[in-house]
């Protein structure tokens, strides 16, 4: 719990350095930000997609396969999601 707080600390410090640096510079680091916010929840969901995944199987293993397909699916929404989020900043960023 304690580490949430600082990691959502630090992200709201960088947030107000740059947010008047992005005023001045136009969107390229408002887009920048967005980027690294995107592989951000990126990475986060698919850690608690394993994470629930594993901790699935450890209590049922006969299911292992039902939810290693179920994994796959719901991480692959998951990357698609984040990769248009990523296509949406690079757009903002050359537009």
């Amino acid at each position: 719990m304690r580490q949430s707080f600082a990691f959502l600390f630090a992200l709201v410090v960088v947030l107000f350095a740059v947010s008047p640096a992005s005023a001045a510079e136009g969107a390229g680091h408002a887009a920048a930000i967005g980027m690294g916010l995107s592989v951000l929840g990126i990475g986060i969901g698919l850690g608690l997609i394993g994470y629930a995944a594993l901790s699935g199987i450890a209590r049922q293993p006969e299911q292992a396969g039902a939810i290693q397909g179920a994994m796959f699916i719901i991480a692959g929404l998951v990357e698609g999601a984040g990769i248009i989020s990523l296509v949406l900043c690079l757009v903002t960023l050359f537009v």
